[in-house]
């Protein structure tokens, strides 16, 4: 049955929106994971209002109930969360026009609906189409006899019970003017566009219908989405004209692409952002390269934490083409992140994937971390790099030549026989010790340090490359177990 119009209640609801400010709103599906370009929509609108100090809003669209998946809400808090994006008005946070979610908000649509009819710009269609068309909104406009049905009759058809859906009336004749940030003024002839569903027979509205009235009924000035909604924008358009309402700045931004041809897809495996941080990426580095994604700050800097990001964020600097992911520049940056990061924070950050290789606990995670931290691109990479810390791996004679150090079997053997003692009688096993036994054998052997060195190393880890020379891995193992290895590559090299 239709809602009957209270006008004061219309004006109440205009009363609440605030203004004044620059409102921004990310606002998400819950349907699983926060992919590449989902986490560059919250990152480009929460810049936006912080740039201009104004106000950041988490909205939930949780109309189609189809898609929704379980967990996904939490998801979604966590990830903002992590990646520093603080909003103002949410859901867990309430706000002034609240509530943010919008099956919570689902009364409003109904009445919204209803004075779009009183105004001429929606009509009630009887038709019996498919559950897909209406979404859609797929028919052929011009055979539609619901458009022509007088007020009486389709008031009369609603109020016997006849299921029915709210179709936007859009002009046949001239063309839709909208104005993007990005893309500048799209002219759209009227003729190519259909009337889309705005409620759908469950009384749940579609997304492009409560979209406009949410944004609208939150103040929010400026909509920042992807640029498959430009194909929408008119319709939305002439939603705000049929209502009397200000028209927000758009922002439509172009998509992330896995390669000149493709968007990036889960269903191709591209990554989300849990897969890029389960992968061994720093959520910083991610959201550092995610905002280049797509938007140049101008001039040679490339890093920018957060706040420099607030600082120098502007619309005109978003690109109309769409930018290509590139897994090995976000290698690069989180490189970069590492190298920079105090050795504490690292140390903290590396221990988890020390731990998974290394988990004698006599070994000092943070000793470890700081032989790793100039070495590792992505945290990932760490367990196989340390494993030999816990167990001496299986080796063979051959690493012992090393032609640069120039060391081979035999060399080697003798370094070993004389540096075994040699670590037994130091006072204190320490950095400084450890180097000096090592530097004063090559100096009364007349050799470069590398051909005692190289041997040592080799015995104490049985690797050819490791995070740390022989002096940090020796002084980490301690001397016990630095001289049973040591002893282990003498029996080895017999």
């Amino acid at each position: 049955m239709p809602e009957k119009l209270e006008q004061a209640w219309f004006d109440e609801m205009e009363a609440r929106i605030p203004k004044g400010k620059v409102r921004t709103r990310f606002a998400p599906s819950p349907t699983g994971y926060m992919h590449v370009g989902n986490l560059r929509t919250a990152l480009y609108t929460w810049l936006i209002a912080r740039h201009a100090d104004g106000t950041f809003i988490l909205r939930i669209e949780d109309t189609d109930q189809g898609r929704l998946v379980e967990g996904a809400v939490d998801v979604i808090y966590k990830t903002m969360k992590e990646c520093g994006l603080d909003h103002d008005e949410g859901p867990d946070v309430g706000g002034p026009v609240a509530p943010y979610i919008q099956t919570e908000r689902r009364p409003l649509y109904g009445k919204y609906a209803e004075l779009l009819i009183s105004r001429g710009h929606a009509y009630r269609c009887f038709c019996e189409k498919a559950e897909s068309e209406e979404d859609s909104g797929d028919f052929n406009r011009g055979e539609d006899p619901c458009r022509s049905l007088t007020q009486e009759e389709a008031d009369r058809r609603a109020d016997s019970g006849e299921p029915f859906v709210v179709r936007q009336r859009i002009p046949h004749e001239g063309e839709t003017v909208f104005h993007d940030e990005i893309f500048g003024d799209i002219r759209v002839e009227n003729s190519t566009l259909d009337d889309q569903v705005l409620m759908k027979r469950d009384g749940l509205p579609t997304y492009n219908f409560a979209n406009v009235i949410d944004d609208h009924l939150m103040g929010i000035t400026h909509v920042v989405r992807g640029s498959e909604y430009l194909s929408s924008a008119p319709k939305y358009n002439l939603l705000y004209e049929g209502f009397g309402w200000e028209i927000p700045k758009y922002v439509h931004c172009s998509p992330v692409m896995r390669d000149q041809h493709n968007k990036m897809s889960k269903r191709h495996g591209d990554p989300s952002y849990e897969d890029l941080i389960a992968q061994g990426y720093l959520t910083d580095a991610v959201i550092n390269y995610v905002a280049l994604l797509g938007w140049s700050p101008g001039g040679e800097q490339e890093i920018f934490s957060l706040d420099e990001m607030k600082e120098f964020f502007e619309i005109s600097g978003i690109s109309k083409s769409p930018a290509i992911f590139d897994i090995e520049k976000l290698r690069y940056f989180n490189a970069s992140y590492i190298r920079s990061m105090a050795p504490e924070d690292f140390a903290r950050v590396a221990e988890p994937y020390i731990r998974r290789a290394v988990k004698n606990e006599a070994y000092d995670a943070a000793a470890i971390a700081a032989l790793l931290q100039q070495r590792t691109e992505i945290l990932t990479e760490i367990p196989e790099k340390v494993d030999f810390f816990d167990v001496l791996p299986e080796y063979d004679v051959e690493l012992f030549t090393h032609k640069k150090s120039k060391s081979d079997a035999e060399s080697s053997r003798a370094v070993l026989q004389a540096i075994v003692p040699a670590f037994e009688a130091l006072p204190e096993w320490n950095d400084e010790s450890i180097l000096n036994v090592m530097t004063k054998l090559a100096e009364d052997w007349e050799v470069k340090n590398a051909k005692v060195m190289w041997p040592v190393r080799i015995a104490a880890a049985g690797k050819a490359v490791t995070p740390g020379g022989a002096v940090e891995i020796c002084r980490i193992l301690g001397r016990e177990e630095t001289l049973r290895r040591l002893r282990i590559a003498l029996e080895k090299l017999g």
